[in-house]
């Protein structure tokens, strides 16, 4: 497994925008497919958004496609989710996950039992 330590997160007015960063503790970072979800209050862990290793395959939830943009430094260990027109819906912890066994895939990998490594989260509140 690999540690994973999530930053960025913060209050922010409706139609802003935050960066998420997740670091990973590993070199070998770049064998991993990287995630986001997110976990709004008494609801379940949803999936947000996955690349895959190499940065070149991305996927996203439908709630955020257009406004969310994932992507991964691999000479820093760091996934980024950078987020605009941000919405009071998208309230709610963000979580990075990673997911060794299927390092190239985006799409059809979104389920939290796909992913083995989990950052600790961090707070992401949109006012209205």
């Amino acid at each position: 497994q690999v540690q994973l330590v999530e930053s960025g997160g913060g209050l922010v007015q409706a139609g802003g925008s935050l960066r998420l960063s997740c670091a990973a503790s590993r070199r070998t970072f770049v064998e991993y497919a990287m995630g986001w979800f997110r976990q709004a209050p008494g609801k379940e862990r949803e999936f947000v958004s996955r690349i895959s290793w190499s940065g070149s395959s991305t996927y996203y939830a439908d709630s955020v496609k257009g406004r969310f943009t994932i992507s991964r430094d691999n000479a820093k260990n760091t996934v980024y989710l950078q987020m605009n027109s941000l919405k009071p819906e998208d309230t709610a912890v963000y979580y990075c996950a990673a997911d060794p066994l299927s390092p190239r895939v985006a799409a059809g990998k979104t389920r939290i039992s796909d992913f083995n490594s989990w950052g600790q989260g961090t707070q992401v509140t949109v006012s209205s």
